[in-house]
This record gives structure tokens, sequence and C-alpha cells, in this order.
């Protein structure tokens, strides 16, 4: 066996360092993304959509905090669901996970790109895009450690930003402007709009895919999960709310850069504030591009590493301690759908591989406390087993809302999991897994 695939994966990561990844992972959400939902609900209609997707991934990152700490493996979700169901449940949570976690850097990436534009428009889209995707596949080989640092100090950006951004906007809320349209497609407009309330947390989950790189998961998994998950429900409910009354949703809900254009109709466009503000806003989207390729880095590493991919891509870099094979395809399969998507339709594939994932996570829970209550628990899940539950029910609503408004999308997405399925059970690779 080559020096490469007995090396293992760095344990230098603190709490401190959590907190920043899972909300570096998310807090591109807030910048971008979500005022989609504005267009298919209206502001009312989008509240009443985050409410309930708020209470989702915080009933589901209290339960899934306890199989992290539980199971500290690079997989993730795909470790949990192995456990619990053996290779079906495996290839299911992998699957899932890695859509996910491959499908949103390309939507962070033209974002970037989008935000260059709007500041520089001499910067072409698709160049920053792909730029991206160079520079932080070569930072994140240079190891964890150093990866974990640049995400702190983005992120406290990021946050800093945010809250700048809330402090100028905020006396300039208007309630009649917020609640004019309020829901102009009605009920049916609040379940279109679930997967864009589900972008404001997607991916916070991603910290567990770091867990082996943790220096006592036991302990600090739960404080970066909790503080991370308090800190994102915080500003994502104060972005989307002081923002809506700034400007009718219509103007906003189709653009890839909300609160530049916000701060534009609040300050004036040419303002030194909109410019400063625009050029800072790419810290946020930095931080969570920065965190998903960690994050499905870390998924193909896992998925190679027990056979579900080419075994190659399980490799270590014996200098750098980093899956150096899985942060370079991962970065080709990201260019391809930069080619192929649009950021709605990469928004909804994204949250719906994270509802699969969330609802087999969530039964694997179940059956692991049934199938092994000796397992070491190091953090349990309040409220047992009503906060599982919720977060179960809840992602089976929005996974109901997601196929039924966006048919072809979750063919695609269903065919693609039958089809490697199919590719398993055929050629009797199950069999050694």
């Amino acid at each position: 066996m080559s020096a490469e695939q007995t090396a293992a994966l760095k344990k230098v990561l603190k709490p401190i360092h959590l907190w920043a990844i899972a909300v570096g992972l998310v807090i591109s959400g807030e910048y971008f993304g979500w005022n989609y939902g504005w267009g298919v609900s209206g502001t009312i209609g989008f509240l009443i959509a985050t409410v309930v997707v708020t209470i989702m991934y915080v009933t589901f990152i209290f339960s899934f905090t306890e199989l992290t700490t539980s199971i500290p493996q690079a997989g993730g979700p795909f470790s949990y669901a192995y456990r619990a169901f053996g290779w079906w449940g495996g290839l299911i949570a992998g699957y899932a996970t890695l859509v996910e976690f491959l499908v949103t850097p390309p939507a962070i990436a033209f974002a970037l790109g989008s935000y260059s534009h709007f500041l520089y428009p001499s910067l072409q889209v698709l160049d920053v895009a792909f730029a991206c995707y160079v520079i932080f596949i070569l930072i994140n080989l240079l190891g964890i450690k150093e990866s974990a640092l640049f995400s702190l100090i983005v992120t406290l950006l990021a946050v800093v930003e945010l809250l700048i951004y809330i402090g100028i906007v905020a006396p300039h809320f208007s309630y009649s402007t917020f609640v004019a349209e309020p829901m102009p497609f009605g009920w049916a407009g609040v379940f279109a709009a679930l997967p864009f309330a589900i972008w404001f947390y997607l991916a916070i989950e991603g910290v567990a895919m770091v867990a082996e790189e943790v220096e006592d998961p036991k302990r600090t998994i739960s404080l970066g999960y909790i503080y991370g998950i308090l800190t994102l429900v915080v500003l994502a409910m104060a972005v989307m709310i002081f923002t809506g009354g700034v400007a009718p949703w219509r103007q906003l809900s189709e653009i890839d850069y909300p609160l530049p254009a916000a701060l534009g109709i609040v300050l004036g466009r040419d303002n030194s504030l909109t410019q400063l503000f625009a050029s800072l806003g790419l810290f946020g989207l930095i931080a969570s591009f920065h965190g998903t390729v960690i994050g499905y880095s870390r998924q193909i590493f896992a998925l190679a590493r027990s056979g579900y991919l080419p075994s190659f891509l399980g490799n270590v870099n014996v200098r750098f301690q980093t899956p150096h094979w899985a942060l370079i395809a991962g970065g080709l399969v990201g260019c391809l759908a930069l080619l192929l998507g649009t950021t709605d339709q990469v928004i909804i594939l994204a949250a719906l591989g994270a509802v699969v994932m969330y609802m087999i996570s969530m039964v694997a829970l179940f059956v692991l406390r049934s199938k092994e209550p000796q397992l070491e628990r190091p953090f349990s899940v309040p409220f047992y087993p009503y906060f599982p539950g919720v977060a179960l029910v809840l992602s089976g609503i929005c996974l109901v809302a997601i196929v039924y408004y966006n048919a072809l999308l979750s063919l695609w997405f269903f065919a693609g999991l039958a089809v490697v399925a199919a590719f398993f059970t055929l050629t009797g690779r199950h069999k050694s897994l």
C-alpha cells in the first residue's frame, strides 16, 4: 500500500474553527439565492416558509449533532446511514450528500462572478467563477489547519459585514412595503418557496465531514454546531425582513446580488458605501465557497475509502495530509456544472439532495438508538424522539414540495440514484462494501 493511501487526515480543529466552518459554509445563503423565494411566494409567504425551514434546521442540527459526536467520521451522513442500514443506506446518503456538495459550489461561484461583474463590468462572470475553483482548490491542498484559519477570517468579516448591512438598511425599513403583495400565490407559493428558504441554512451539516480532523470531537462538534445554527437563524431572519422592507420584492427577486441592490436603493448605486459593501460582500461568498470545497472533498474521500468511488480518490497527500485527488475531481465536476445550470435550478437540486440526506439521517438516528443502545453518545439530542421526529416530518414536507414544483429536476436526481444503485447491484460491487 502506498504512502498516499496510509496517510491520515490531521486532527487540529478547535470549536472556533468549527463555528467558522459551520457559519462559513452557509453564510453566502444570506447574500443571494434566498430572494428567488420572493418570486414564487411574496414576502409574507416566504417568511412563513422560512419559519418552517428554521424549525426544521434547529431540530435537525440538535439531532444530527448526536450522530456526528457518536460517529466522528469524514463520511458524515454516509457513515451514519451505512452503520444503520448497510451498503444501500450508505449509497443513498452518500449520493444525496455528494449531489448537494457538488452542485452548491457552482451556484456560489456564479454569484461570486455576478458580484464581481456588478463591481467591475469588464470581468466576465464565468471567468471569475472558474478562477475561484483554481484558487480555492490550491488553498485547500495546503492543509486543513491553514484552510480553517482562512475560513475563520473570511467568516468573521462576512458576519461583521452583514451586521453593518442590517444597521444601514434597518432605519429605512417600511412595514407597508414589506406587506405589500404579501402572498400573491397563496399557500401554494409557501410550498414552492421551501427550497429557497432551505438555502438560508443549506450545507451547515458539512461540519460532519471534518469530524476526523477535530482535536476533541466529543466536545468540540456540539459547540461548533449549536453556536453556528444560532448565529445563522439571527442573520437569516434579520437580512430577509429588513431587505424586504426597503423595496418592493419584485425588484429584488430575480438577481444574484440582492443586498448591494438594496443598498443601492437606500443610498444610491454610486454611493461609496454601496460600492464598498459589494466589494466586501465577496467575503460571505468566499467563506461559503471555501467551506463547500472542504465538504465535497471529504465526502468524495470517504466514499472512495469505503469502495463507493474509485480508490485513488481516497488517497491523502503525504506532505499536506489533504485528499488532493478528491479536491481536483470535485472541482472538475463543478466547472462542468457551471456551464450547464442556472442559479435557481442549482439551488433546487442542492436542496433536493439535502432533504433526502436529512431524512435518511434522522431515520438512521432512530435505528441506531434501537440497534446500538450501548454506542457512546457524548451529546444526546434534547426532547428525543420529538426533535428528530419534527426534523424528519418537515424534511418530508420539503421533499414533497420540491418534487411537486420541480418534477423534471427531481426526475434527473432520482434517475441518477437508480442508475448508481443498479450499477452496484448488477456488478455485485455491493457485496464487497
